[in-house]
């Protein structure tokens, strides 16, 4: 891959076992496609940034309920 092509950052998985959502304080999924950690219980996706997860329940996307 050269400089100027940008492959999905990794999160550090020490990182996704100790993030938990800030509205629920229940578990998060890393959806890796999206680049954005999904809390269910909150039907919320919180982005993740430059590989920095944006942690903040006014900067995440909410998830259509079936």
């Amino acid at each position: 891959m050269s400089e100027n092509q940008t492959a999905p950052r990794e999160i550090d998985p020490k990182l996704l076992e100790i993030l938990v959502c800030p509205v629920t304080r229940g578990p998060l999924k890393y959806d890796r496609k999206a680049q954005e950690l999904v809390s269910d219980s909150a039907g919320l996706a919180y982005p993740i940034r430059d590989g920095i997860p944006i942690m903040l329940p006014d900067e995440a996307r909410k998830l259509e309920r079936d």
